[in-house]
């Protein structure tokens, strides 16, 4: 059964609560990510602004490319509630139609099917948190369109043991982070050369950074996934690589500048090409320090 669209606008109590991602939330404040002159006139903006707010998220979307340029989340590790997954995905109704990528690009057509799910960029799992209200309006924010990206029926099931959908979780297993709190940012990476699907390009590769205080010392680390994708006849996925990379790399890549404290928490090093990088196989091979 497919996803159905909804358009029901958000009761008047939820845009009230739409507070979105809390620049304050760590003991150090970090902001979201500003757009590179080269894309920022692509930003749709909401009241005037590229921000654009939800329940425990907040994100800026591409009027060209019609998906999240990027997402911005507080993960609260000590409030986490278990929720029911909502059963439909929905386009914004605040936002034109036009600028949303909705279920045409992932229903099936004529009997047939594609390898094409609707991924979620901020996890549900990690903005389910605080009081119930709050939780199960993020809960539902989450299905919002502008919140998802085209990724493979299997993106975090990959032959790295799903590395990918873990990274949250993984900091909190291998890291003692201070009051169970991380602030996550992602998104895909536009490239000149994606493959076009339904007279959509797909994105072939995603980003995350996980920003975190271990013992009072403020981190930031850096993910990037690669997908080689064939499109649109098989839609076959030919190998997923996890990079642990520089914040520089995601920020030349997705065409964003992150605040000053956050390149400053990068300590990371590596080669500087990313050709030379050996790809994440395990959770053990995370840099967290």
């Amino acid at each position: 059964m497919t996803a159905k669209t909804t358009l029901e606008a958000p009761s008047s109590v939820s845009r009230e609560a739409l507070t979105g991602y809390d620049p304050g939330f760590l003991a150090v404040p970090v902001g979201t990510p500003s757009l590179n002159p080269s894309i920022k006139d692509t930003a749709v903006r909401l009241d005037g602004s590229e921000v654009i707010a939800y329940t425990h998220f907040s994100l800026a979307l591409s009027k060209p490319r019609r998906f999240a340029i990027w997402v911005a989340w507080n993960v609260d590790g000590g409030a986490l509630k278990k929720l029911d997954r909502p059963k439909d995905f929905k386009t914004d109704p605040r936002l034109p139609a036009g600028v949303q990528v909705d279920n045409e690009l992932y229903k099936d057509k004529g009997g047939k099917t594609n390898r094409l799910d609707r991924g979620h960029i901020a996890r549900r799992a990690d903005l389910c948190w605080g009081p119930l209200p709050e939780a199960q309006r993020a809960n539902k924010d989450s299905f919002f369109y502008t919140n998802i990206a085209p990724q493979m029926d299997d993106f975090n099931q990959s032959l790295r043991g799903g590395i990918w959908g873990k990274l949250e979780d993984a900091v909190f297993e291998d890291v003692e982070v201070d009051d169970l709190r991380v602030s996550v940012f992602g998104g895909p990476v536009f490239q000149d050369d994606d493959r076009e699907f339904r007279g959509v390009r797909i994105p072939r590769a995603f980003w995350k950074v996980i920003a975190y205080s271990a013992h009072g010392a403020f981190k930031a680390k850096a993910f990037l996934l690669a997908q080689d994708l064939v499109l649109p006849e098989a839609l076959e996925l030919d190998e997923f690589r996890v990079f642990q990379v520089k914040l520089t790399d995601v920020e030349k890549q997705a065409h964003i500048d992150f605040p000053a404290v956050m390149a400053d928490a990068d300590d990371l090093v590596v080669p500087e090409s990313l050709r030379e990088r050996a790809p994440l196989e395990s959770q053990e091979d995370i840099d967290w320090s």
